[in-house]
C-alpha cells in the first residue's frame, strides 16, 4: 500500500482525521474500563448501561424517564427497567412532575450522590494528576474541541 502523500492537503486532512480516530478508539477503550469499575464501585454487578443512565441523571438533576431516553437516545421501556433497578437499590427517587401530572422527576437520592461521589474519586485523581502539568487554557481549548466536535459544530461558531 502507498504511504499517503501528505503534501496534498486532502490526504493530509485524511491522514490527520485517521490519527484523531486511532486515537479516540484507544480512548473509548480505556473510558469503558473506567465505567466498568465505576459502575462495580456504586454496585457491585452493576451494568455499564445502568451506571450510564444514573451519572445521565445526574447531569440533569431531574429528568423525566421520556427525556432520559430521548437525551441517551435509547427505548423507553429498556430505561424504565433500569430506572426501577436504581430506584429498587436507593440510588435514584420519583417525584410528581408538577408540570405533567402523567408524568414524574427522577433525581438521584442523597444515597445515590454518595456513591456517585465515591466511585468517581480514583479516576477524578486520576485525571487531576494526568492533567497536573497542562496550563488551565489547554484544558479549556481541549474542552471546547470536545464541545465542538460533538455538537458538530465548527470550533469558534
Amino acid at each position: 500500500m502507498a504511504e499517503p502523500d501528505i503534501s496534498d492537503p486532502r490526504e493530509a486532512r485524511a491522514a490527520a482525521v485517521r490519527a484523531l480516530e486511532a486515537e479516540f478508539s484507544e480512548l473509548i477503550t480505556h473510558f469503558r474500563r473506567v465505567i466498568l469499575e465505576n459502575a462495580n464501585r456504586v454496585s457491585p454487578g452493576m451494568l455499564p448501561g445502568a451506571y450510564k443512565t444514573f451519572t445521565t441523571i445526574a447531569r440533569c438533576e431531574q429528568v423525566t424517564v421520556s427525556t432520559l431516553a430521548e437525551r441517551m437516545m435509547s427505548d423507553k421501556g429498556q430505561i424504565s427497567r433500569t430506572v426501577r433497578e436504581l430506584e429498587g437499590l436507593g440510588l435514584v427517587e420519583r417525584s410528581a412532575d408538577p408540570s405533567d401530572g402523567r408524568s414524574f422527576l427522577l433525581r438521584l437520592t442523597p444515597f445515590g450522590h454518595e456513591r456517585l461521589a465515591e466511585a468517581r474519586l480514583p479516576q477524578e485523581g486520576l485525571l487531576m494528576t494526568t492533567l497536573a502539568d497542562w496550563s488551565v487554557a489547554d484544558i479549556d481549548n481541549l474542552t471546547h474541541l470536545l464541545h465542538a466536535l460533538a455538537s458538530g459544530v465548527t470550533p469558534g461558531d
